[in-house]
């Protein structure tokens, strides 16, 4: 006799990771430093998904970023574990819109 137990029932579905929640190509956000107007900064920087996969993302950017002990990295592109919090979608801001003068339509 097998004392070994099996589940009974559908096995449960593996919770959505934050690695697996990012695809190729999608901007996100990302805490480190960077270089703003000049001056280096720790902040969120948005970049774009090259990578992901069950353990590891990674994010390139437009922006010089740096790690945290001074340097520079070349090919600006930083690697972060799947949990990561550090990484985050994108958010939007709200754009205001212009507001037409009453009276005047476009034709």
């Amino acid at each position: 006799m097998n004392s070994r137990r099996e589940p009974r029932g559908k096995p449960e579905a593996p919770a959505k990771t934050l690695a697996q929640a990012f695809a190729i190509g999608e901007t996100v956000e990302v805490l480190c430093d960077h270089k703003r107007s000049g001056r280096r900064v720790r902040d969120w920087v948005e970049g774009t998904i090259v990578h992901a996969d069950g353990r590891m993302t990674a994010v390139q950017f437009r922006s010089d970023v740096y790690l945290t002990d001074g340097w520079m990295v070349p090919d600006r592109i930083l690697w972060f574990t799947r949990g990561s919090e550090k990484i985050r979608s994108v958010r939007r801001r709200a754009r205001a819109r212009l507001a037409r003068p009453a009276g005047k339509r476009r034709n």
